[in-house]
């Protein structure tokens, strides 16, 4: 999450005008938002509320804050009554999110999302990382970091102190679900490169994919691991296994190229919002890095974001059979925004959509073949305090969430891959 500068880019799960394939804007639906309009002043009784407000707690709150401190609580409530991921980043937190972008950076190798208790889920665990060696797993919660309950202070990201210099310890209480005790747990923080892209050949001639993170150089990772499986396989894959399982998103851009190296031309994504960049096709060019060769693609909740947009792509033009538990359902875009002095806004500006139209927001994606797993209360998009309202969405109270591990869903993945490749041979025989 390319030497792009970041903050110019914009893209977290974003549009992003830096693609070589073909895309067409779509009709923009008014102004852009972020300029202030004439017409819709803000009025002067709710300004005089808010300096109401804003003098009685300096004035009077039980510990004196200063304007600075103040104010900057005020900037992120603004925000935090959005969606869940839209966020106000000071410095630290831009210049943090610039280091993810590059792929690596110091810690525990984890992704989490901040609860409004300010506990912190975890999302899922880097491969190879501290995180995944010690068990870490999707739907544990974070509730103190070394003996300090998580979002004690007033810093905006309480992930940051998962942070620090490699070689250095963090002592962690975790709630797990199905058990009513904390766990606590050590773990030794280390440089963490975000290799996104490992592949192996699970059969002589049907290859296997997995993609942990969309970062800046995933879509490059890729085309060099199908290379390297085709030199293993002695020729063409016969089939591919693609594994997006608990695969958090990342960079929208390279969730583009990668559903593109599968495709030979059609639809991947399209945008919109209420600027003229947010309203964007996105099309895949000519050329398919399979040539055709059939592909089971493997996602649970934990595929969220850009694995989701691929996963969409791929099974809305035909091109891979889906397997395995319902998808997250985050169907938005955050664009980054620099302010100028180090700060960044990561603004939702758009929703994203597969190509026969459809938005997953806060439904998700159903597999073609579902697979047994662990279902956790609490892990989709729908689950979220503030979040986006889904076109599709159905509430079901509170949704369960399946997470699919393993290498049994590999092994059912490959039996599928072979059978279409059977098939496909015997069509060929047979013209």
């Amino acid at each position: 999450m390319t030497s792009v500068d970041l903050m110019r880019l914009i893209p977290l799960l974003l549009l992003s005008p830096l693609f070589a394939f073909a895309q067409a804007p779509l009709p923009a639906a008014q102004a852009d938002p972020l300029l202030p309009t004439a017409s819709e002043a803000v009025p002067l009784e709710d300004i005089r509320r808010f300096v109401e407000v804003f003098r009685t707690v300096q004035s009077v709150y039980v510990d004196p804050i200063d304007d600075r401190t103040l104010m900057q609580a005020s900037v992120r409530a603004l925000l935090a009554d959005l969606d869940p991921h839209s966020a106000y980043l000071a410095a630290t937190s831009a210049n943090e999110l610039r280091d993810d972008v590059q792929g690596m950076y110091d810690g525990i190798g984890v992704e989490v999302e901040v609860r409004p208790d300010r506990s912190l889920k975890i999302i899922g665990a880097v491969d190879g990382s501290p995180a995944q060696k010690a068990g870490l797993r999707t739907g544990d919660v974070i509730v103190a970091i070394d003996g300090r309950p998580v979002g004690a202070t007033r810093q905006d990201d309480p992930s940051r102190a998962l942070r620090g210099a490699a070689g250095t310890a963090v002592r962690l209480s975790l709630l797990r679900p199905g058990e009513s005790l904390p766990r606590d747990i050590t773990l030794v923080r280390q440089s963490i490169a975000l290799a996104s892209v490992s592949a192996r050949l699970l059969e002589p001639g049907f290859g296997y994919v997995r993609i942990s993170y969309f970062e800046g150089d995933t879509a490059d990772e890729l085309r060099r691991a199908l290379a390297r499986l085709k030199v293993q396989a002695g020729g063409p894959l016969s089939g591919l296994v693609l594994d997006l399982r608990n695969n958090p998103g990342g960079l929208l851009t390279t969730a583009i190229e990668t559903a593109d190296a599968f495709l030979d031309g059609g639809m991947i994504v399209s945008t919109r919002g209420r600027t003229p960049a947010a309203n964007t096709l996105y099309r895949a060019g000519p050329g398919d890095a399979l040539a055709g060769a059939p592909m089971v693609l493997l996602i649970d909740v934990g595929t969220a974001s850009s694995a989701e947009v691929v996963a969409g792509a791929l099974r809305d033009q035909r091109r891979a059979l889906l397997l395995g538990a319902r998808s997250f359902g985050k169907g938005s875009v955050q664009t980054v925004i620099d302010l100028g002095n180090g700060d960044a806004l990561k603004l939702t500006t758009a929703r994203y959509y597969t190509p026969s139209g459809r938005s997953i927001q806060a439904a998700g994606i159903l597999p073609d073949v579902i697979l047994p797993g662990t279902t956790i209360r609490g892990l989709r998009e729908q689950d979220l305090p503030l979040h986006l309202r889904g076109d599709e969405e159905v509430t079901d109270a509170y949704a369960n969430g399946v997470i699919v591990e393993g290498e049994a869903a590999i092994l059912e993945a490959l039996r599928r891959v072979k059978q279409a490749a059977g098939v496909r041979l015997s069509a060929r025989r047979a013209g």
